[in-house]
């Protein structure tokens, strides 16, 4: 068998997410269904760097899979994309050593989410229409996640988890013209977290929650507390750092 690399990007408005789901459109399912017809029919499983979640887009997703022939990593990524619908796209192929894992060989991984403050409306379905907000405190409040924490309570809760601490090396709001971004990097991001994450700096920046309040759910986690939640078509997986 010959293990490859790819990276990808996707627009998530059609998709059920990244994970396979019976009966449902996924990403992980369109490449499945591409690269069989390329293995002469025989099942090929993807496995993602992220599973990112109903909605959610990506211009840096990265996965691996294993083919019977080997390729040249050029025509493999035309053969794939010939077989795809538009709205998801292979940028590069890589043949890589057995041992690479997408998921597990990632060091980092990068997200960023896009807040819209004015009423322009073209690109509603990329970016949270959040209105007029205080940028400086939910700018102290992204630099209240730096560092190593228990993300308990901004995630979907998992009892199959071993823990739920997560590294922050990045955190960040980036003020535009009319659109305030949040970048993002960690070791690792649990169900949801980055979601919660931006849905409670935002209720910050409505002062509708204080930034101490925000300081203890950090400090004293606890599971499924009712927080906020950004909607998902604000959220893009931009890279995955090996």
């Amino acid at each position: 068998m010959h293990r490859y690399k790819i990276s990808l990007q996707y627009d998530g408005s059609s998709f059920y997410g990244w994970q396979l789901q019976p009966d449902q459109r996924t990403v992980q399912g369109e490449l499945e269904q591409a690269l069989t017809i390329l293995d002469k029919n025989n099942r090929v499983v993807v496995t993602g760097a992220g599973r990112t979640d109903t909605g959610v887009h990506a211009v840096g997703q990265v996965a691996h899979f294993d083919l019977h022939r080997a390729w040249d990593n050029d025509e493999l990524c035309r053969a794939i994309n010939g077989n795809l619908h538009s709205d998801v796209l292979v940028m590069e192929c890589e043949q890589v050593n057995s041992a690479f894992h997408a998921r597990f060989s990632a060091q980092r991984r990068i997200y960023e989410y896009n807040c819209r403050m004015d009423n322009f409306l073209l690109d509603r379905n990329y970016v949270w229409n959040i209105g007029s907000v205080d940028i400086s405190t939910m700018q102290q409040s992204a630099a209240i996640i730096l560092g190593e924490h228990d993300f308990t309570g901004f995630c979907k809760y998992n009892s199959d988890l071993d823990h739920r601490r997560c590294n922050v090396y990045q955190s960040l709001w980036k003020p535009g013209t009319s659109v305030l971004t949040y970048n993002v990097t960690a070791d690792r991001f649990l169900h949801h977290m980055v979601r919660f994450l931006v849905g409670t700096m935002v209720a910050i920046g409505r002062s509708q929650l204080s930034l101490d309040q925000f300081k203890l759910m950090i400090e004293k986690p606890v599971v499924d507390k009712k927080i906020y939640r950004a909607p998902a078509h604000g959220l893009v997986l931009k890279k995955v750092i090996y």
